[in-house]
């Protein structure tokens, strides 16, 4: 399955694909960050965000999207940012007919570090090393979007089988 990863941002946004199954090791497409001039009209930052996300779900064909949850942060314009930037994403991968599954960050960590409490710098590290890369992958923002990716295939390729099993079931008992 390859997952196109989000971690959203409007300033920065990480974008990552992945390609794997549950419980295999994942293997690394392509990761990048697309900036956006903070200086920009907001309406200019989102259309480019949008057409960016367009373009590598098109060139990359993922089978689902995978975004980072908004959580609530101290600074509201912070927020503000990643939850129109995260909107953007989640519209991409709908307009693309793909499923989109969004996962919060603790869940991310635990995930690829096993601990929901692990920083930034396990995150990237435990990445680099799931997807034996030579180099960290530079942003943090472009490890953040490949933990998304791996996250999903390991945990929300599991859950939509589960689904689509019970749906089945529920189906046969009728």
């Amino acid at each position: 399955m390859r997952v196109l990863g989000v971690d959203p941002g409007l300033t920065r946004c990480g974008v990552g694909v992945v390609e794997g199954v549950p419980g295999r090791p994942c293997t690394l497409v392509a990761y990048y960050v697309i900036y956006t001039d903070p200086g920009d009209d907001l309406a200019l930052r989102l259309l480019h965000l949008d057409r960016s996300l367009a373009e590598l779900v098109a060139e990359h064909q993922p089978r689902s999207v995978a975004v980072e949850r908004v959580f609530s942060q101290h600074n509201v314009r912070t927020v503000m940012g990643t939850a129109q930037a995260s909107a953007v994403a989640v519209l991409a991968g709908a307009r693309a007919g793909l499923p989109v599954s969004t996962y919060t960050p603790s869940e991310v960590k635990a995930a690829i570090t096993g601990s929901g409490q692990a920083d930034k710098a396990q995150v990237t590290s435990m990445v680099t090393r799931l997807l034996k890369l030579d180099a960290p992958p530079r942003p943090a923002d472009a490890a953040d979007a490949l933990a998304l990716a791996i996250c999903h295939i390991w945990r929300g390729g599991t859950r939509s089988k589960l689904a689509a099993a019970a749906s089945r079931h529920r189906g046969g008992n009728r």
